[in-house]
């Protein structure tokens, strides 16, 4: 037969998609990889937090459930120190986390703190640790007024799937890409290699957890819906939808009825399983609110099952079953957040992510390489800031997150708003490796210098942890402390990588004894 073959792809679709493809990956990779970084640092926020907050390095957890009544009112009251509460709530103990975290609003200001399973109020932890800062930073950049963070974080969302089809279609022999490694080619080619191999391999992995970020804030980033038929009102919108109850304070006094039988009877109606979180609201009125919300650790659906009581009387207000639609909602937000407890999965979202990491960061170093070979040996003003762009959200942010940790274990205790220090020292170090990298960056960004950073920072966390709470690997690995062991073994192989990675750079961007020589002659 003469006839040719019709390609699948055609060649003009493949250099249609190529724009869109590259260009997102350029102008948005910087964003995308402090959200991929930040969110496969959120699969082990909890394991972080223990990591930076010694104090809370308690053990495990107790067999049975915590008395409300006995141990988290008391808490309460201390935290509250005399002022009268308006609302709060108590996250209770699981495996991963074996104490109580506390958050009180009176009418004179915002209390928090953390107490063990007995009720013992344990100093302020001086620290927002991975799940209030490196979490907030993933899914808002910590911009919420008026969701302008939710707003950028969706935008690049769909920029990411965009180029994730995109390059579906430009790559069109995928399955053989997924076969193609070419390390010891040219290091253009094994940027490309690398990139299809991330891209190909988690492909999955990648499409779902992009999906389902857009899906989570569809209502506030597609408020259509919202507006025509609750003019807006999300908190209306999240109360039909999704099984919420509120009501506004009455004025009376009221006291508070045993919260105890409260959480027995959200366990009876749910047919199993374990409270995670108790709020109180209105505290103190005749129209105070008990919600209960049910652990989701053992099962996908990121459906709490919140139960309603009256704070009063202890009188069951509101227990509804999510509908078809939400219980979908629902069940994508748990593949997004992965709440359930199944180690293997983690780890497997954790490794994901960085795979993301590794695609985002090879795309940008690979239309590096491209334009530098394009504009020769003086590359343009364009370039010069990618390259510096690349540097200080691949190594740079490395460098940030390293330099925060090793002051969550330098800064005193006692020091006022220690908490904001530590996020200080991110943004500083942070701006601090971007202006360097741009000052730097005429030939090529400091990849080696900031690795060798990124090296002794990881291996200086280590060693500070056990120097500040004395308890290093082996210690760890006796105890039983599996979050702390598992944060200090991260630290120390990402040391490892990151000093080999520096010394193979200052080798790779050394000079051939051969080209000396021959400019030695030539002269």
């Amino acid at each position: 037969m003469t006839a040719r073959k019709r390609k699948l792809i055609s060649p003009e679709l493949r250099a249609a998609m190529l724009w869109p493809h590259t260009w997102a990956g350029v102008t948005l990779g910087g964003l995308l990889m402090l959200i991929f970084f930040m969110g496969s640092l959120a699969v082990f926020a909890s394991e972080i937090d223990r990591w930076m907050m010694p104090d809370t390095r308690v053990g495990a957890v107790e067999v049975g459930p915590v008395s409300l009544d006995h141990a988290v009112v008391p808490v309460v009251e201390k935290l509250a120190a005399g002022r009268a509460v308006r609302d709060w709530f108590v996250q209770l103990p699981d495996e991963r986390r074996p104490v109580m975290a506390f958050r009180v609003r009176t009418e004179s200001g915002n209390a928090a703190g953390v107490a063990t399973t007995d009720g013992t109020l344990l100093p302020p932890v001086g620290t927002l640790g991975a799940g209030s800062f490196f979490y907030p930073l993933h899914y808002s950049l910590l911009l919420k007024a008026g969701f302008v963070g939710y707003w950028i974080v969706c935008f690049a969302s769909v920029a990411m799937l965009a180029g994730l089809i995109s390059g579906v279609i430009i790559h069109a022999r995928i399955f053989k890409d997924f076969f193609t490694f070419r390390s010891w080619g040219q290091f253009r080619r094994s940027l490309l290699d690398l990139h299809n191999l991330t891209g190909v391999l988690v492909l999955p992995f990648h499409l779902m957890i992009t999906i389902t970020g857009i899906v989570i804030v569809l209502p506030i980033v597609l408020p259509a819906g919202v507006q025509a038929l609750y003019g807006g009102n999300l908190l209306r919108f999240y109360d039909d939808a999704l099984g919420n109850y509120s009501r506004p304070r009455s004025g009376i006094a009221a006291p508070m009825a045993p919260l105890d039988p409260m959480v027995a009877e959200a366990k009876r109606l749910w047919g199993g399983g374990e409270a995670a979180v108790v709020f109180v609201y209105n505290a103190g009125d005749a129209a105070s609110v008990v919600r209960v919300n049910r652990d989701t650790g053992d099962h996908i659906s990121l459906d709490v099952q919140p139960v309603f009581f009256d704070g009063v009387t202890g009188a069951l207000l509101k227990y509804q079953s999510p509908g078809p639609v939400v219980a979908t909602h629902r069940v994508l937000s748990g593949l997004h957040f992965a709440a359930f407890e199944h180690w293997p999965l983690r780890w497997l979202y954790f490794l994901f992510g960085l795979a993301g990491c590794v695609l985002i960061g090879t795309g940008m170093l690979y239309w590096m390489e491209k334009r530098r070979v394009a504009h020769g040996r003086k590359p343009g003003m364009g370039w010069r800031s990618v390259a510096a762009l690349a540097c200080g959200s691949t190594t740079g942010l490395l460098i940030a997150t390293l330099a925060m940790m090793a002051a969550n274990r330098l800064l005193p205790a006692g020091i006022p708003s220690r908490e904001l220090v530590e996020v200080g020292v991110f943004f500083l170090s942070w701006i601090g490796t971007a202006i360097h990298a741009a000052v730097r960056t005429r030939t090529d960004p400091p990849w080696s210098v900031q690795c060798a950073a990124v090296a002794l920072l990881a291996a200086a966390c280590v060693v500070l942890n056990w120097i500040t709470t004395g308890e290093h690997p082996v210690r760890a690995a006796a105890a039983a402390d599996w979050a702390v062991l598992g944060v200090d073994l991260v630290l120390a192989l990402t040391a490892y990588v990151a000093w080999r990675a520096s010394r193979r750079l200052v080798r790779r961007d050394s000079p051939d004894l051969s080209t000396l020589a021959k400019v030695t002659d030539h002269a």
